[in-house]
């Protein structure tokens, strides 16, 4: 396109200059603070979970378990939550896990989205999720409800995960089993990767569990461990600071109840500081 002033016949009268253009403050730190990206695939697990792959800056960087702001704009302004990111750092696209709440300021609005639409994505990942933020042990708990599955899933694509622990524990606690979000891909596609394949074989202990059908795993995740069943049906010995080592996602009421279950066996609380012997993802909530 010709810019209409610099661009006209020499003896074509000039138009008046045009006033500057002033842009609000927030719009200016918006624009810094976050990419525009593009949304490449929706899948829709159940009525109240979905999924979304979106377009990846080639400048983001961040380490697998992070969290990041995404949102959309409503009425030109952003309306953001934190979302851990489902994808491993080193894929080319983002991938998002989301409930679904009917009166959701953003996720009434998120979870009609369609391929091609446009999504707000914060340049500046962070969260406790981190291997990092663990002191050394032969054992990886990942402890997770609903969609606090989301950070685990990067992490159990980290070659890294692998190298730092003998065995990594996935434990994922739902309501219904159609809530099982990446049961196939973790337990059919992940085990052939072509560079991760052998060591998920090898080290990666799945463990769904469901509270509201009949299932092979049943009961909450906090009533699983307390009771024995989970280590019993894994084959492991009860969680024990010495060996194992625990990160946790999911519901407010389920974070509070292993974080005493935790201390109580003598487990040390992790940040972004200092590491422990358990880590917390306390940076969501209904949305």
């Amino acid at each position: 396109m010709r810019c209409s002033r610099c661009c006209q016949a020499p003896n074509q009268a000039r138009s008046p200059p045009r006033q500057p253009l002033f842009i609000h403050h927030c719009h200016l730190k918006l624009m810094s603070a976050f990419h525009e990206e593009r949304v490449l695939t929706v899948h829709h697990w159940t009525d109240r979970l979905f999924s979304f792959t979106t377009t990846r800056d080639p400048g983001l960087r961040f380490s697998n378990g992070h969290f990041t702001m995404i949102g959309l704009r409503v009425n030109n302004k952003p309306l953001l939550r934190a979302y851990s990111i489902v994808s491993p750092n080193y894929e080319e696209h983002l991938e998002f896990l989301s409930i679904k709440v009917q009166d959701g300021p953003l996720t009434s609005r998120l979870q009609h989205i369609q391929v091609g639409d446009s999504i707000i994505v914060g340049k500046k990942p962070t969260g406790t999720l981190l291997i990092d933020y663990l002191l050394p042990a032969k054992r990886l708990y990942m402890l997770s409800t609903g969609t606090g599955l989301a950070p685990f899933l990067s992490l159990i694509r980290d070659p890294d995960t692998y190298e730092k622990f003998e065995e990594v524990v996935l434990v994922h606690g739902v309501r219904q089993v159609n809530e099982l979000a990446y049961h196939d891909y973790i337990t059919e596609e992940l085990p052939k990767h072509e560079f991760l394949g052998e060591m998920v074989s090898k080290q990666l202990k799945y463990y769904p569990t469901v509270t509201r059908e009949a299932y092979k795993h049943q009961g909450r995740v906090t009533t699983v461990i307390e009771n024995g069943q989970l280590a019993a049906d894994l084959g492991l010995p009860a969680l024990n600071p010495a060996e194992d080592r625990v990160m946790i996602c999911g519901s407010p009421e389920m974070l509070r109840d292993l974080k005493h279950m935790m201390e109580a066996r003598g487990f040390k609380e992790g940040n972004t500081t200092k590491p422990g012997d358990f880590v917390i993802e306390r940076a969501f909530a209904e949305q």
